[in-house]
């Protein structure tokens, strides 16, 4: 929904786009003489599908109509949108809640449009104080640096390289002059500043801000400034910082650009979002097996929601999904189809067949539990050796010595099957049975 400060320039925006694209659209169809281009019911179904692809699994939608207008325009003309993604480079491990917004943006890029990743190289070095109840700590150029680079080689592991553009901030912010600076500072008062729930609590708490804090969204938004984007799309609790954006470029005499705003993707608990030290994560960089078997454990009400934010899957695909769901499906089945489209986004044809072959072996016939604690143990030898020392720590065996007479009796498994040595191979995601009750999944380090 249109926020108000939002809403009184939208019909004036639109009806201005508009009037320059039915001229621009009847030169370019005179040049080409109508030959070469889409007619009116061809239009407009390529702008509903765009539409419906970029605004699938969205929160919000800010400067729908304007999006549209753009891109009308971007099919008549053939030129791709410029869209702009920020990052803040200050946590370098990237999960599926982190790339459900990498997802949206090769959706995008599929559709023909222009990526551009901006990392926030200079405003790392102010801190975002997005959601922090007191001011955070301020990068040093080599932490930037560092997890820049961990950045970048996990998001071509979605996006592609060839045709996304990668931006440091620093290139343009750090050759602003004191005027300039000023001049943008200019535009936005202390009281739309104090609008921001962080800064507003910390105010009322009398926990001091910093000025320079004030210049973040300042900077962030002077980016879409810099890059003349059309569309800049971030999380949810990014919406003060990107509408920041919109403000500048129509103060700089620019068509606004659309906010995209995505939501907090839930882990595999179902309850909190997604995050690795709560544990409920899905690494992007985990082996095939740990992946396939995490998303098994997604809560069906969940189903919808991962195909959405974490798949590339097509609106019309999606579809078939929800109404097999509501005719009473196996959700299983679904999350089957789930799994391994998840998989098969990070890892090889042959790797995301072995994984849910191994899902089905393992769990299928309920041989062992889908929840088990996970036991960390180091690889040496690839075998159940390895197994021994962490077993003896977490009180499951009380010594090697016990542990072989325990396989010498039948009394150890691995994904429902006796394990008949202890040299028997040993691999992340394969699930230990020990005595009675005792169930642990693998993790080898």
């Amino acid at each position: 929904m249109e926020t108000k400060r939002e809403a009184f320039t939208k019909k004036d925006v639109v009806k201005t786009l508009a009037a320059e694209m039915t001229a621009e659209a009847a030169t370019i169809r005179g040049a080409a003489g109508n030959s070469e281009m889409p007619g009116d019911a061809g239009l407009a179904k390529q702008v509903r599908h765009q539409m419906r692809v970029i605004k699938q699994g969205a929160s919000e939608l800010i400067g729908e109509e304007e999006l549209e207008a753009k891109i009308t325009r971007s099919i008549l003309t053939g030129t791709p949108l410029t869209v702009k993604f920020g990052m803040d480079p200050s946590a370098p491990d990237i999960h599926l809640g982190h790339a459900a917004a990498l997802r949206k943006l090769k959706q995008m890029q599929d559709l023909g449009h222009n990526i551009v990743v901006v990392i926030g190289d200079f405003t790392a070095k102010i801190g975002d104080p997005t959601g922090k109840s007191k001011g955070r700590k301020a990068m040093t150029e080599s932490e930037v640096l560092l997890n820049a680079q961990t950045y970048q080689e996990q998001i071509f592991r979605i996006l592609d390289r060839e045709k996304t553009q990668v931006r440091f901030n620093g290139e343009w912010l750090e050759l602003l002059n004191l005027n300039e600076v000023l001049q943008i500072a200019s535009t936005v008062t202390v009281a739309r500043m104090l609008e921001r729930d962080d800064f507003q609590n910390r105010f009322r708490g009398g926990i001091p801000i910093g000025l320079h804090e004030f210049f973040y969204p300042l900077m962030q938004a002077y980016d879409s400034v810099e890059l003349k984007a059309d569309l800049e799309l971030g999380g949810t609790d990014q919406t003060f910082n990107i509408l920041m954006g919109r403000q500048l470029q129509k103060d700089r005499g620019q068509e606004p650009q659309a906010a995209l705003f995505m939501p907090l993707l839930e882990g595999i608990d179902g309850v909190e979002k997604m995050s690795k030290s709560l544990g409920n994560y899905i690494g992007i960089c985990e082996d095939a097996r740990t992946m396939f078997t995490k998303v098994m454990r997604v809560p069906d009400s969940l189903i919808v929601k991962y195909f959405e934010l974490a798949t590339d899957i097509q609106p019309e695909e999606l579809d078939k999904v929800k109404e097999a769901l509501a005719d009473g499906c196996n959700p299983r089945d679904c999350k089957l189809e789930l799994a391994g489209m998840i998989t098969a986004l990070y890892h090889t044809e042959e790797e995301t067949s072995e994984a849910e072959r191994f899902f089905r072996e393992a769990f299928t016939n309920k041989a062992v539990p889908e929840q088990a604690e996970t036991l960390d143990a180091v690889l040496v030898s690839g075998t159940l050796m390895d197994c021994i020392r962490p077993l003896a720590n977490a009180g499951i065996i009380e010594s090697g010595a016990q542990f072989r007479r325990l396989i010498a009796q039948g009394g150890v498994q691995k994904n429902g099957i006796r394990v008949e040595r202890v040299e028997e191979k040993i691999q992340t995601a394969d699930v230990l049975k020990v005595g009675k009750r005792r169930f642990v999944r693998i993790r080898m380090c």
